[in-house]
């Protein structure tokens, strides 16, 4: 359905165009749009005009026209005056308003077709129908951007997105809850994940700048079937999760960039506990003082250098040493060898996510 808004613009337009005054009528008798102040006195005449075989007719000694949705009466249009030439007019305007039902008929169509293929409410043999119905490309590559802006309802930041994409007829904008906004956007043969990134910094800058800091865009993989376009969309809702357990200062997240964290975010609560359990016993990382937890992250950051940490933390090579034999003292881990760092760092990683699930919890 067109909004009043739209309604209310198209023919203050239409009016200056022609210089006849109009005003569109819901088929109770409401008024929707006027550019004149006494459409009121129309109400009583709307319903039975409606009710008469006539497409248009002079009423009150002006001209109503119907405005129909297929072979439905959607809406009465007035046209101010009873000449030949404000029947003419009046006809145009009427066919520019239901001309513009079936483009916002059409783009309502397509939403709600990428919302159902988007969460899997389509069967196989329905995509395709349907996608051919509509006039979408079935075979053309494609890629899913999730953009949280932290704000419910943002109608701001998506009009910001349509405005940045423009009007390709491949690219949908849309929302399947009150969280976020989805952008699947087609992509030509020689775009790849390096245009990605640039299409999502491009997202985030255009948003408002008071949201900016505080959104975040992930992406999922390059689908090359209409019917995987799902699949992308379930990746970039995983890349969004795992982005907020263990990348919190990056705004921009890649499904193929997620690494061991995609892992870890689908194992059950119950296993992750036992594995915690198993290397630290009675302990959690959570128990190290904050010193030991910044040497820690610190030395994994360096690639179990010792030498590079001990720089870059102001600190003697044998004090980074003696804080590593004190860690292996109590842990078992000695993070010199791979082994141990590697099955620290897994450790640590669970330890963040089950702390992420519980907040989840309450």
């Amino acid at each position: 359905m067109i909004s009043n808004q739209i309604l209310q613009s198209t023919i203050e337009g239409l009016k200056e165009i022609s210089r006849i005054d109009f005003c569109v009528i819901d088929l109770e008798g409401n008024v929707l749009a006027a550019t004149f102040p006494e459409s009121e006195e129309y109400r009583s005449s709307v319903v039975p005009f409606v009710d008469s075989p006539a497409d248009s007719q002079v009423v009150q000694g002006h001209q109503f026209f119907k405005i129909y949705d297929e072979l439905q009466v959607e809406y009465v249009l007035v046209a101010k005056g009873s000449s030949d030439d404000v029947y003419m007019i009046g006809k145009m305007a009427a066919f520019q308003i239901q001309n513009l039902l079936v483009a916002y008929k059409e783009r309502f169509d397509k939403d709600n077709f990428i919302k159902n293929l988007l969460l899997d409410n389509l069967l196989l043999v329905d995509i395709y129908n349907r996608a051919k119905k509509l006039h979408i490309a079935a075979n053309a590559r494609r890629v899913v951007f999730l953009v949280d802006t932290a704000q419910e309802k943002d109608n701001a930041s998506m009009e910001c997105i349509r405005s940045l994409l423009g009007t390709k007829t491949g690219d949908f904008i849309t929302a399947v809850d009150e969280k976020s906004i989805i952008v699947v956007k087609e992509l030509a043969s020689e775009e790849g994940y390096q245009e990605m990134e640039k299409t999502a910094k491009q997202i985030l800058n255009v948003l408002p700048a008071e949201k900016q800091e505080v959104s975040h865009i992930a992406y999922g993989t390059i689908v090359e079937e209409i019917k995987e376009v799902s699949r992308s969309y379930k990746e970039a809702r995983m890349a969004m999760d795992v982005g907020r357990i263990f990348f919190e200062e990056k705004n921009i997240i890649a499904y193929s960039s997620l690494g061991i964290g995609r892992l870890i975010y689908q194992l059950p609560i119950p296993l992750c506990k036992m594995f915690i359990k198993e290397i630290f016993e009675n302990k959690s990382p959570d128990d190290f003082d904050e010193e030991t937890l910044v040497t820690i992250n610190k030395f994994f950051e360096n690639s179990l250098n010792v030498s590079e940490t001990s720089r870059q933390l102001y600190i003697h090579r044998n004090t980074l040493v003696y804080r590593l034999d004190k860690l292996q003292k109590s842990t078992g881990l000695d993070l010199r060898v791979f082994e141990d760092a590697i099955t620290f760092k897994i450790a640590l990683m669970v330890v963040k996510y089950m702390k992420y699930m519980e907040t989840l919890d309450y």
